[in-house]
C-alpha cells in the first residue's frame, strides 16, 4: 500500500475547500455508521458536499484515503494519550486504553487499514510509546519488546469484543448447543468441565463461564498482569516493587504477644 501522499503537498496554493483531515474524518463517519463496504469516494463526497471528481483532487487513489484515514484514527489515539502520565506503567495503561476505546470506536478498522502506511500520527503515536519507556534501564529490544506485547494484547482484546461483544448480545441456538453439550459431557471425556457443570443445563453453565470472560473489568487485570510480568522481569520501578516492599515490612513487624 503507498504512502505517497505524505511525500505530496496538500493541493492547491490558495487555501483548499477542504483539508485531508475532513476528507478522513468524513471516511471514518461513514465507514462506523454504515460499514466499511459502504465507503466509496462517491460516498465521501457526497457526504462533503461535493463533486466525486473534485475528491480525487485532494485523495488520489483509495490506497491515499486508508493511509489518510489510518492517521486520522491514530490521531484519536495521540489525543488522548495528551498530556502523557508520569511513570511508565500509568503512560502505558493511558496509552493502552486510548488504543483499545480507538478501535472499540471504529469496530472494522482493525483489519480494514491492515498494511497502512504509518502517517504523521502513526509516527507521533510511537514517539509517545518510546517516552512512556524513557528512563528505564532497558535495551532498545527489551523497550520494543514490552510495547509489541502490550499492543498484542491490546488488539486481541479488541478482536474479542468485537467478534462477541458483551454476553448478553451472543446470539446462538441455545437449545441445540445444550443437547450436543450433554452428549459429550456424558462421555465421561470431559471430567473437568462436567465437574464445573454439576447438575446444572450446560447452557445454564456456559452462559455464566461467559460472564467472566468478557466482564468490564477483564481488560484492566490482564493489562495489569502483563505490566506485572515485566516490572517483575526487568526490576522496574511499580507497583510490582511496592507489593513486596510492604510485604517485607509487614513481616518484619513482630506479631501479637511477641517480645
Amino acid at each position: 500500500m503507498s504512502n505517497k501522499i505524505w511525500a505530496q503537498p496538500p493541493p492547491g496554493t490558495r487555501k483548499p475547500r477542504f483539508t485531508r483531515e475532513q476528507i478522513a474524518q468524513a471516511a471514518l463517519e461513514i465507514a462506523d455508521h454504515e460499514g466499511f463496504e459502504a465507503l466509496s469516494m462517491r460516498r465521501i463526497a457526497d457526504a462533503l458536499g461535493a463533486g466525486t471528481m473534485t475528491l480525487y483532487y485532494y485523495v488520489r487513489t483509495k490506497d491515499d484515503l486508508l493511509t489518510l484515514m489510518d492517521d486520522a484514527l491514530m490521531a484519536e489515539v495521540v489525543a488522548h494519550s495528551t498530556p502523557l502520565e508520569d511513570g511508565w506503567r500509568a503512560a502505558l495503561e493511558q496509552i493502552s486504553h486510548a488504543m483499545r476505546d480507538a478501535f472499540l470506536r471504529h469496530p472494522w478498522a482493525l483489519h480494514a487499514l491492515q498494511g497502512a502506511r504509518a502517517g504523521p500520527n502513526g509516527f507521533a503515536h510511537v514517539e509517545q510509546s518510546l517516552k512512556a519507556l524513557e528512563g528505564l534501564k532497558l535495551t532498545l529490544a527489551e523497550k520494543l519488546d514490552m510495547l509489541s506485547v502490550v499492543d498484542d494484547y491490546v488488539f486481541g482484546t479488541v478482536l474479542r469484543d468485537r467478534e462477541h461483544g458483551s454476553a448478553d448480545q451472543i446470539e446462538f441456538d441455545a437449545e441445540a448447543i445444550n443437547e450436543v453439550a450433554k452428549e459429550y459431557l456424558a462421555s465421561g471425556e470431559y471430567p473437568i468441565l462436567s465437574a464445573l457443570v454439576g447438575d446444572r443445563e450446560p447452557m445454564a453453565a456456559f452462559q455464566e463461564f461467559l460472564e467472566m470472560m468478557v466482564d468490564k473489568g477483564r481488560f484492566d487485570r490482564g493489562l495489569t498482569i502483563i505490566l506485572d510480568g515485566f516490572a517483575a522481569k526487568y526490576r522496574l520501578p511499580g507497583r510490582v516493587d511496592r507489593q513486596l516492599r510492604d510485604a517485607k515490612r509487614q513481616a518484619r513487624r513482630p506479631r501479637r504477644g511477641a517480645r
